[in-house]
């Protein structure tokens, strides 16, 4: 290993963003993935931890489409936007009526965080499926540095199932009844103590995006100027192209740090 602490963090490299037959494909995550396995491999024997989030769903969930239903009984279409006032107008409720107060008080939160509004997306990574696994190239790669006798440390994301939970340390609304939603302080601490972190994963739009903020906002001047996106292994959802390359403009204001994927790690 390395002198120099070098950390991974891969945000949601899973077969429903990764794979053209995906729920969620992400134009460009099929290359992107193999480029990051590539870079783990050639890396192998300098990286002092890996980090992987998995997104995590079940069927029912306020982001998809079964949760809510308009005024004829029809469930919404993917890539919906249900707003406040949506919801004041009467145009969508949830499937259930003993939903609908909680629901209500979600879709409020989440304009108080001015981060996204509520989009119902396909159900994807559903919890023991095929989409939910990681992409086939990035397995190889991680299977190939656990042979260092290292274990990657993956953290799930997304099971509650009343809020949305882009960001690998925090959901968009936390839940106090569910630790699993609050900001998770074991995974900053970790990271903090790296030399540099390499972020990577899908989708920059989204949870990429939203990490890296987390941690930023947890962490001190020094600390995001580690921060090294590799931009060619990482894209952003389709019609959301905007907000990828808002974040990343955002961040490299902040002091994060930005290359290639070959060009990572050539120096150390």
């Amino acid at each position: 290993m390395s002198d120099t602490r070098l950390e991974f963090l891969i945000v949601d490299p899973q077969n429903d963003f990764c794979d053209p037959k995906g729920q969620l494909y992400v134009p460009g995550a099929e290359e992107d993935s193999k480029r990051l396995a590539y870079t783990i491999s050639r890396l192998r024997d300098k990286i002092s931890h890996i980090n992987v989030t998995l997104d995590t769903h079940r069927l029912i969930d306020i982001a998809h489409p079964i949760f809510w239903v308009d005024n004829e009984g029809r469930h919404p279409a993917p890539f919906t936007l249900i707003t406040k006032e949506d919801l004041k107008k009467g145009l969508w409720r949830t499937t259930l009526p003993d939903h609908m107060d909680r629901a209500v008080r979600y879709v409020d939160e989440l304009a108080k965080n001015d981060r996204y509004v509520l989009c119902i997306w396909p159900p994807h990574c559903l919890i023991g499926s095929w989409g939910h696994s990681v992409t086939k190239p990035v397995c190889d790669a991680l299977l190939e540095w656990e042979k260092n006798f290292s274990f990657v440390d993956y953290t799930l994301k997304g099971l509650n199932m009343w809020t949305e939970h882009y960001s690998a340390l925090k959901a968009d609304v936390e839940d106090p009844e569910d630790p699993a939603t609050w900001l998770n302080k074991k995974l900053i601490k970790r990271l903090r103590e790296a030399d540099i972190i390499a972020i990577s994963g899908q989708a920059l739009s989204h949870c990429v995006a939203n990490s890296v903020r987390d941690l930023a906002d947890n962490s001190t001047e020094e600390d995001i100027k580690k921060l090294v996106l590799l931009t060619d292994t990482t894209s952003s959802v389709k019609g959301f192209e905007k907000l990828g390359e808002d974040f990343v403009r955002e961040m490299t204001g902040r002091g994060m740090q930005i290359c290639t994927a070959d060009e990572f790690g050539r120096n150390f």
